[in-house]
């Protein structure tokens, strides 16, 4: 068994992808609450006479905040299944992982 110790740059990528998946979700609460009126004055006086039907803005733009967190946050997951990081660990990586193999110079004139 090995002492390797993890980096702190691995110990933190998990905060990393809570944090891109909390920045999507704020950004759609936000959308909906600036879509839905939450800060016009129509709503806030409807809201606060009790005339207002339905699920309130900010419920909503809970709701739909929270939503696309989680799909955010599964979203990268599944895209993190997809490569396996050892595989990768000793080379240096200079175009996506999920691409096919480039042909070698050779293959492709012989076939020309």
């Amino acid at each position: 068994m090995t002492d390797d110790k993890p980096t702190r740059r691995e110990l933190l990528r998990p905060l990393h992808l809570l944090g891109i998946a909390a920045a999507a979700g704020i950004f759609a609460a936000a959308v909906t609450l600036i879509s839905t009126g939450a800060f016009t004055a129509r709503v806030n006086t409807a809201i606060a006479n009790g005339t207002y039907e339905g699920l309130s803005p900010v419920a909503l733009g809970l709701v739909v905040g929270g939503g696309a967190f989680i799909v955010t946050l599964l979203g990268i997951a599944m895209l993190m299944l997809a490569v396996d990081p050892a595989q990768y660990e000793d080379e240096e990586i200079d175009r996506p992982v999920l691409y096919d193999e480039e042909p070698d110079a050779e293959g492709d004139a012989a076939k020309s």
